[in-house]
């Protein structure tokens, strides 16, 4: 068994999909039309093309913002990305605009 599929849940889509593809180098998986402004729009990590597809979901569910609330007031993250260079990551991202809630630490 494997994990296939993961949602992340997004305000905007397509401005969720610019920044997943445009800033992260992520790579478009399905960007199909599901209905009016939505779609079933998945990328995936270049480094493992045939991977685990994140989802770009519609945060639109009445669920989602309490949910996300009590994550980030508890300082839980809801994904996790792995780089083999942390704080080249962080610079080249900050270099692109990316805001950060802080700088990488050593735990």
């Amino acid at each position: 068994m494997k994990l296939s599929l993961m949602s992340i849940y997004v305000d905007d889509q397509r401005k969720a999909h610019e920044f997943y593809t445009e800033i992260l180098g992520f790579t478009t998986r399905h960007d199909i039309l599901m209905g009016e402004n939505t779609w079933w729009l998945t990328v995936v990590s270049p480094a493992e093309v045939q991977g685990t597809e994140l989802l770009l979901e519609p945060a639109g569910h009445p669920a989602v913002k309490p949910y996300r609330d009590a994550l980030v007031e508890d300082g839980i993250p809801l994904a996790q990305f792995a780089v083999d260079d942390v704080r080249a990551e962080y610079d080249r991202l900050r270099g692109l605009g990316v805001e950060f809630t802080q700088e990488p630490t050593d735990v």
